[in-house]
C-alpha cells in the first residue's frame, strides 16, 4: 500500500528568523513531487520540518503510511525516520571514515528495516554497482557523484515507504546530474516510493516528476498538477527560463 504527504498551513524558522509562511502541499501516494526554489526560498527548512530537525511553529504535518495517518508535528527524528520516512540531505552528509558498506548498514538502524539488510544491500549494489565495485572503499575518498549514489542507497537500506530528497543535483557535474535523476526515478519505482525532492534544476526535476510546487521567500507561490502546469508557467520561465 502507497503511502502520502499532506503539510497544511506550516510556519517555521530558526529562532526569530521564519523561514516558512503558511507552507502547504500535498504528495500522492506513488506519486514524484518536486519542490523547486532557488537558493534561501525555504526548500531545506521545510524538509527538516518534516523530518523534526526543524519544529514548526505552527501547521499541520500528517503522513499515511501503509493505510495509518502519523502527525509528524512533536515527533523526534527517530521517530519520524521508525514510520518510514528516509530523508538524503543535502551535501549528503555520509560518514566519511567509514566504508560504503559500513555506511550502507548504519542505513539500516531502523527496526523495521534489520530483517531486509541483505535483499536492500543487493538492491543497492544492483541498481550501484559502482557501490559494490567499491565496497569497502572509506566514503570520503569517493567523487560526489559516487558519494551521492552512497547516500541515496544509504537512505533505502531503510526500507522507506516515503524519502525526502535535498538538491541531489549539488555539486555535481551535468552529466551526472542527470544519470542521478534518472536514478531517482528507478529507485521510486523498485521500491514503490513515495518521493518529495527538493531541487532548483528546473529542467532535470521535471523529468520524472508527476507534480510540482514552486516556494518563493517561504512560501508557495504556484502549484503545478502536472509537469506540463510547471513547463507553461510564468513564474518558472521568469526565474529558470530567463523570459
Amino acid at each position: 500500500m502507497a503511502s502520502s504527504l499532506t503539510v497544511s498551513n506550516v510556519d517555521a524558522g530558526y529562532g526569530a528568523v521564519r523561514v516558512l509562511e503558511d507552507v502547504s502541499l500535498t504528495v500522492g501516494a506513488g506519486q514524484t513531487v518536486a519542490l523547486l526554489g532557488t537558493n534561501g526560498n525555504g526548500k531545506s527548512t521545510l524538509m527538516k520540518a518534516i523530518m523534526g530537525i526543524v519544529r514548526p511553529s505552527s501547521g499541520s504535518i500528517m503522513a499515511t503510511i501503509d493505510g495509518a495517518s502519523h502527525e509528524l508535528v512533536g515527533r523526534s527524528t527517530e521517530e519520524i525516520v521508525d514510520l518510514g520516512i528516509a530523508f538524503v540531505p543535502e551535501g549528503r552528509r555520509l560518514f566519511p571514515k567509514q566504508t560504503v558498506t559500513e555506511n550502507l548498514l548504519l542505513g539500516a538502524y531502523r527496526p523495521t528495516a534489520r530483517p531486509a539488510i541483505a535483499r536492500n544491500l543487493d538492491f543497492c549494489f544492483e541498481t550501484f554497482p559502482r557501490l559494490k565495485e567499491r565496497s569497502r572503499q572509506l566514503a570520503g575518498s569517493m567523487s560526489g557523484g559516487e558519494q551521492q549514489m552512497l547516500a541515496l542507497a544509504r537512505a533505502l537500506m531503510s526500507s522507506p515507504r516515503i524519502l525526502l530528497i535535498d538538491e541531489p543535483s549539488v555539486g555535481l557535474a551535468p552529466l551526472l546530474v542527470s544519470r542521478t535523476i534518472d536514478k531517482i526515478k528507478e529507485l521510486k519505482e523498485g521500491f514503490n516510493l513515495t518521493v518529495l525532492m527538493a531541487e532548483q534544476n528546473f529542467t532535470q526535476a521535471v523529468r520524472i516528476a508527476d507534480r510540482g510546487y514552486v516556494i518563493v521567500h517561504g512560501r508557495i507561490a504556484f502549484a503545478g498538477e502536472s509537469a506540463e502546469a510547471l513547463n507553461n508557467n510564468e513564474l518558472i520561465r521568469e526565474f529558470y527560463l530567463g523570459a
